[in-house]
């Protein structure tokens, strides 16, 4: 993997924000959730298509902070407009396990 400058990692901007909405998201081709997060008044709520159906249920997710890219281009995933990338890793099988704080952080905090 090719090393980048300390520049380059602040360049990608990774905040904090609190999932407000969860809704399916029947026409993606893999199974996933709409989701709405809350990242404060500095950037607002953002709109993302998240993987994540084999280990969230909609109620795990509501109220729940993650980590997300907020400053991609918007992505046009079949008939929805994803504005941020929530981030995760994968398990052992392949499916996501979310990045969020250990505890509660003021929403649009950016990570360092």
């Amino acid at each position: 993997m090719d090393e980048i400058t300390f520049d380059d990692f602040l360049n990608v901007d990774i905040r904090v924000g609190t999932i407000v909405d969860v809704q399916p998201f029947e026409k993606a081709r893999k199974p996933a959730w709409k989701l709405w997060v809350d990242f404060g008044s500095g950037i607002g709520v953002k709109k993302s298509s998240a993987q994540v159906t084999v280990h969230y249920a909609k109620e795990a997710l509501m109220g729940r902070q993650v980590a997300a890219v907020v400053n991609f281009p918007p992505r046009q995933i079949a008939d929805f407009m994803s504005e941020i990338l929530v981030l995760g890793f994968s398990d052992a099988d392949g499916a996501i396990v979310l990045i969020g704080p250990e505890r509660a952080v003021p929403n649009g905090g950016r990570m360092h």
